[in-house]
This record gives C-alpha cells, structure tokens and sequence, in this order.
C-alpha cells in the first residue's frame, strides 16, 4: 500500500522543525551544500578527499577566482552540521594518497559528510564596506554510488518495476548472470502462499546475481535495489527479503508471494529510499555528477548503454531549478548541476575536449531536461588527482600524443597510446571500441609533497562553477 498522506505531512513537518538550527545558519553565515553524486567507481571519495585538500591549501586551483585576486583568506574544516551523519575521514583518505606506497580509497560504503569554512573578501567594494572579510560554509555529502539508484524506484509501482527488472535480466551480458535466479522463479507461483523460506530464498538468489552484475567486467550500473549490495545496518532486515516475480494472470490476493514482495517493496521505498532522499538529496544547493566515462569504454557497447539509462533514471528524482533565497534557507532546489567526466589523465590533453564533448551527447536529455528547469548546466572533463603527464612518441614515422605514469600492479612508468576518442557517442560501434585501451594508474608518489594540494586537473574549474558565485 502507498504511504499516508498524513505520514508525508508529520514527517514534512518534523524534518522542518528540526531543520531550525540549520536555517539560522544559513541566516548567519553563507551556506552552500553540494551533492558529490556518481555511479560506482566514478571517482566520488577521490574527488571529495581533493576537493577538500585543494580548498585547505589553495595554491593548485589558478582557475578559481576567489584565490586568482587574491581575495582568499584561508579555510579549515570544522564539525559538520548533521550530527546523525558520519564525517568524511578525510585524514585517512588523504595519508592512503600521499603514503611513499600511495594506494586508492576503498569504495564509498556509507553516507559521508564535510564541512570546509572558507574566510574570504568578497570582491566588490560595496560588500566589502558592508560585510567585510566573509565566511561560507561548504558542506560537501559523498553518497554509495548504490544508493543512488534507489532513487527511480519511488516513481515505480512493484509491477513496472518487476516487469522493467525482469526484461533487463533476460538480455545479454545480464542474462548469463540470472540464469540460477530466474530457474528459481521459474518454478515459484506469485499467486501462491507467502512463504518466508521461498521469499528469503528468492530474494537470495536475486542478491547473488546483483553482485556478480557489480563484479563483471562488463561494468554494469544498473544495480537495484542499491542496499541489496551496500545493506549497512539493514543486513539481515526483512525489508530487504524481497525480489521482482513474473506478473500473475489474475489480482493476486491477500497472503501470496506476489502481496508479500509488494508490500516489502513498499516498505522500502517508505522506509529506505523516502527516508534517505529526505534527509539528504532533498536539502541539497549544488550537485556535481561524476562519471567513469572512459571506463565505460573500456568495458564495451553494453556497459556505456548501461551507464547511461542509470544516469538519467538517478537524475529524473532530483528537484533541478532556479533557486529564491527562500528555497536557498529550506533546501529546495539544485540550481547548479556539473556533469564531469572523471580521470581525464588517462588520455592525452589534447584528447579532453572530446572526452568533454562525449560526456555531453550521453547526457544531453537529461542536460537539457534540467536547463529546461532553470538550473545551470556545465560538462567538463577533470582528473581529481592527476597521476599522469602527457609526453609525445614516436610510433611508425608517426608523433602521437600518449601519457606515461605507473600502471596499477607495476612499479615503472609506461608510456600508453590509448586510442582516439570520437567526441560523438553515436560514433562509438564496437569495432571503434574495441581499438581504445585505458589502464588504470597509481596514484603518484609523495602527491602532497612540500605541502601543496593534490595535483589536478581542472579542480578549480569545476570549484568556479559549483561556488564561483558565492565567493565574488
């Protein structure tokens, strides 16, 4: 059964009235809460641990105007504003980066959050009569990539969910990787009795072929529900005994298979994906999409198609417009959306503006969808931590532009030649694919030396776009 209206109304209401001490903030002090939002492996922990070094050092970001005029004061990190929410280890993140063996961050497992105040003159003389040297408040949230696809399922009922769920598994590479789940539903009657054995069973074997979708190379996105893989503290919760049925013939009654799953369904749209969209997605002023273009291609035609039906299906539950200074105090809208295509120095420089100009054709419904809604809309292609340097070889006659840098699981520098990257997707068949060659790479050795921020590329263009506005 759908929630009661009156419960969204309590709730409404009990959220505003603990969000009072937070409004006052916002009154007091700028505020700005920016949404680091991606698929898995895009890069998210990365980006926010460089993000937040590069802001507390401020001597790799030229592009952003508010240290290019010198108008930067300092920043630190203080205690963020949501005390349910657990801190962004940034302390770990960046020793893991900067270590004389530096190695990567794990994967994001659970909601995060950091607070950067940043102290600087604003840049017209006016404020600076008025208001002097000012402060915001950058509060920056890293979310499980997981959990972001949970978001399309509250416009879904259990039946177009279970249809849409079901017909995605039967086709190929997913349908290799259903094989045991699907025999097991092939023999199970929705409209027979709720059995919690069938259900636990069921919802088991749809489990095991969501991880070995997030285990294949083919590199799929697609992976709902998000907790069934990243469960936190739902790990053995009944919310969680539930998987897509084939749609009986007839209204299944009261006490069947099919009201079971559809009620524990419910359940967890109410419980889980409501209830974490309320408390974070819904509050947010900016958000940043990170995406593992260049990954997708390493992956095949089936993973880039993957990747871009979950990017526009996460951004369809976002609230996208021009913000009042009204819905900047409650939280109402994302006024800045950037679309950013991550490890951009895995290809050569001169390469970037295809990257930039590939990622905008993937995106470009939904780019125009939230333009169309008032919100500002920027594509870029960045690195948050750049462990590569573009260098020129010669190969038959031929100088081609390559990057050299240390491949994971090597210790000497190789000097790649990845492939030319088309800036239209359309021109993208499998054979072209095929021909492009991207390796990962370590993360460079004694990154934070002398004290500077992580190296980067393109940080402080993106830092412009996302908060640009609320430093002049």
């Amino acid at each position: 059964m759908p929630p009661s209206p009156f419960r969204d109304l309590t709730n409404l209401g009990g959220r505003a009235f603990d969000r009072v001490g937070e409004l006052t903030d916002r009154m007091l002090d700028g505020n700005l809460r920016i949404g680091v939002t991606g698929l898995r492996r895009s890069g998210k922990t990365v980006f926010t641990t460089a993000l937040i070094d590069n802001l507390l050092h401020a001597d790799r970001l030229p592009f952003l105007d508010v240290v290019a005029t010198g108008r930067f004061i300092a920043a630190r990190m203080e205690p963020q504003p949501d005390q349910a929410v657990p801190r962004f280890d940034y302390e770990t993140q960046i020793a893991r980066l900067t270590a004389p063996d530096p190695a990567w961050p794990n994967n994001t497992k659970v909601t995060s959050q950091a607070r950067v105040a940043i102290r600087y003159m604003p840049g017209s003389l006016l404020k600076r009569r008025l208001r002097g040297v000012t402060r915001l408040n950058l509060d920056i949230i890293d979310y499980p990539g997981e959990w972001l696809l949970d978001l399309p399922l509250l416009d879904r009922t259990y039946a177009e969910w279970s249809r849409e769920t079901l017909a995605l598994s039967r086709r190929a590479p997913r349908d290799a990787l259903a094989a045991e789940w699907l025999a097991y539903l092939s023999n199970r009657d929705p409209s027979g009795p709720a059995e919690e054995a069938v259900a636990r069973r069921a919802a088991e074997l749809y489990t095991n072929y969501l991880l070995a979708c997030r285990a294949s190379d083919q590199l799929l996105s697609l992976i709902q529900p998000g907790r069934f893989v990243e469960p936190g503290e739902l790990i053995g919760a009944p919310v969680l005994a539930f998987c897509p049925l084939p749609e009986p013939a007839a209204r299944a009654g009261r006490h069947t298979l099919w009201s079971m799953m559809e009620e524990r369904f419910e359940a967890y749209k109410t419980n889980v994906v409501r209830r974490f969209f309320a408390e974070h997605f819904a509050r947010l002023d900016r958000q940043i999409v990170l995406v593992d273009v260049l990954g997708a291609l390493n992956a095949g035609p089936a993973a880039l198609a993957d990747m871009q039906t979950s990017l526009s299906a996460t951004l369809e539950s976002f609230h996208h417009g021009r913000s009042s200074w009204l819905d900047r105090l409650l939280g109402g809208r994302i006024d800045r959306v950037l679309f950013a295509a991550t490890k951009a120095d895995h290809i050569p420089s001169n390469q970037h503006g295809n990257l930039r100009r590939l990622l905008d054709g993937l995106v470009a419904e939904r780019r125009n969808a939230i333009r169309f809604e008032g919100a500002a809309v920027e594509t870029m292609a960045l690195a948050a931590l750049k462990c590569t340097e573009t260098v020129m070889a010669e190969h038959q006659g031929r100088q081609l532009s390559c990057v050299r840098g240390i491949p994971l699981g090597r210790t000497e520098p190789t000097v790649l030649y990845p492939g030319e990257i088309p800036d239209d997707h359309r021109l993208l068949d499998r054979d072209g694919i095929r021909k492009l060659n991207f390796l990962d790479f370590r993360p460079p050795t004694l990154a934070g030396r002398h004290g500077r921020g992580l190296p980067n590329i393109r940080l402080d263009q993106a830092l412009e776009f996302l908060v640009g506005d609320f430093l002049s």
